[in-house]
């Protein structure tokens, strides 16, 4: 009985947790929504196909529109390349959604896409393209570029997407990042890129978000240090996150921008 009353009362804390981030998502100025592609190619042609189409057509076409810093990635590491990510933030859900229907109103972008954007069944482009649609978090409603986004330095990043068994499990582990581990991340040294809530997705719920490091032993030292850090042990001990499972599985994906990324 216990048990159950427990669970009881944490699903009515989820809901109400719920309700207060919607208010307060819906009073946070400026904060973003992300569109996140991923575009399946394959090796040869599609790749510098993929990367001009980027570099040549969408990215300066968004720019028009007012809309950046667009980052653009490569996988290094993950289950399958070759892969891209294409990064687009947004003030509106709808400038998002209908990103598409307005850059066919750009005669400049029609005519630098043409190659990509009119590509055969025969030579196709690529393989298939699938977005999402994510929600900024509230203690994190911006991306922020590394500072050598702007020098084209060496970086790497990492995204990291976390799938939860259920809604009220989603809406706790985002409540733990809201509950000191943004705090954790910085203390560790990370640079964090962007935190987002995936609205429309696949394998939903679940939640994204990228860090920045110079190499692969920044990123290991770092992780190491907020593994260590006791505060990440205290919180990730808490009753309040601990006495269930609310992350079950963690997809981990190693990127390098292309050149034509602004992040």
């Amino acid at each position: 009985m216990e048990r159950r009353q427990f669970l009881t009362a944490s699903v009515a804390a989820s809901a109400l947790a719920v309700a207060g981030n919607v208010a307060a998502q819906a009073g946070a100025a400026g904060r973003e929504y992300y569109q996140l592609r991923r575009y399946a190619l394959q090796s040869g042609p599609q790749t510098k196909l993929t990367e001009s189409y980027f570099g040549d057509a969408l990215i300066p076409a968004l720019g028009r529109m007012g809309i950046g810093p667009i980052g653009a990635f490569r996988v290094d590491i993950g289950p399958e390349t070759p892969v891209y990510y294409l990064l687009i933030p947004g003030a509106s859900l709808q400038g998002l959604a209908e990103l598409d229907l307005h850059l066919v109103d750009d005669a400049a972008f029609l005519k630098a896409a043409e190659p990509f954007w009119n590509a055969t069944a025969a030579a196709p482009a690529f393989q298939r393209v699938e977005s999402s649609l994510l929600a900024a978090f509230v203690g994190w409603p911006k991306v922020t570029p590394p500072a050598s986004a702007a020098t084209k330095g060496k970086r790497i990043f990492q995204l990291r997407t976390y799938e939860s068994p259920s809604n009220g499990e989603h809406v706790r582990k985002v409540e733990m990042f809201h509950s000191g581990e943004f705090e954790i991340f910085l203390k560790a040294g990370f640079h964090p890129v962007f935190f987002g809530d995936t609205l429309i997705g696949s394998r939903m719920p679940n939640l994204t978000y990228m860090l920045s490091f110079a190499d692969q032993a920044e990123l290991e030292a770092k992780w190491d240090l907020f593994r260590d850090d006791p505060n990440w042990k205290k919180l990730s001990s808490s009753p309040r996150f601990a006495y269930d499972q609310i992350v079950t599985n963690i997809t981990n994906l190693i990127l390098s921008p292309l050149g034509c990324s602004q992040i």
